[in-house]
């Protein structure tokens, strides 16, 4: 694994992060109460979760 292929790795988890927190903030805004943001917000959020593992988990055992 060399070091270009990781410090990517790193810059992607840290947009992943920050849009996780982007989208739980939209969900927030227009919510009343705790589940009208919990729900919603783990629908939208837990394929992307997956699919963002399942593709660093492809990269990491290429190298």
């Amino acid at each position: 694994m060399n070091l270009k292929s990781l410090s990517l790795l790193g810059i992607c988890f840290a947009l992943l992060v920050y849009g996780t927190v982007l989208v739980f903030l939209a969900f927030d805004r227009d919510s009343h109460s705790a589940s009208d943001t919990i729900r919603p917000f783990v629908i939208t959020m837990a394929p992307v979760w997956i699919v963002a593992i399942a593709a660093a988990r492809v990269v990491l055992k290429r190298g």
